[in-house]
């Protein structure tokens, strides 16, 4: 299965993302936001030393879950000057995300990512049963 794709747009990131449930889209949502920016880890052995951070966030829907889970991971990237490449989910609803992010250092970026955005956000069901999610970054 694909976990996502990067669609063209003329002057930010736009991905596509695929899950087989929530948790598995909110991943995938994650890792393609950093691997489309060209989000490099720390190659140093010192520095792989793996990073934990909780997070909490609550949201009026599942949308704006998405978008409120991937601003909040993005703060914590920029704050820390890490990148995360897994989650641990503590409980994952339409509206609530509790979870541990796992993440190394941050080495270097290809592209800024300033926020994400809610123009043209897609987050649903498709006909295969799978979840699919469309999300643009302003860059």
């Amino acid at each position: 299965m694909k976990k996502y794709e990067v669609l063209d747009h003329i002057s930010d990131l736009k991905i596509k993302v695929f899950g087989r449930n929530l948790k598995e889209l909110f991943t995938n949502a994650m890792i393609a936001m950093f691997k489309a920016a060209r989000y490099k880890p720390w190659d140093n052995s010192q520095e792989r030393k793996k990073i934990k951070r909780k997070l909490k966030i609550s949201s009026i829907d599942l949308p704006f879950l998405l978008v409120d889970f991937l601003s909040e991971v993005l703060y914590l990237s920029e704050a820390h000057q890490e990148v995360y490449y897994q989650i641990q989910f503590k409980e994952m609803t339409n509206r609530e995300v509790e979870a541990t992010l796992i993440g190394q250092r941050l080495e270097r970026k290809g592209v800024v990512i300033k926020g994400v955005t809610y123009h043209n956000l897609n987050v649903c069901l498709n006909k295969d049963k799978m979840w699919e999610a469309t999300i643009l970054f302003d860059i």
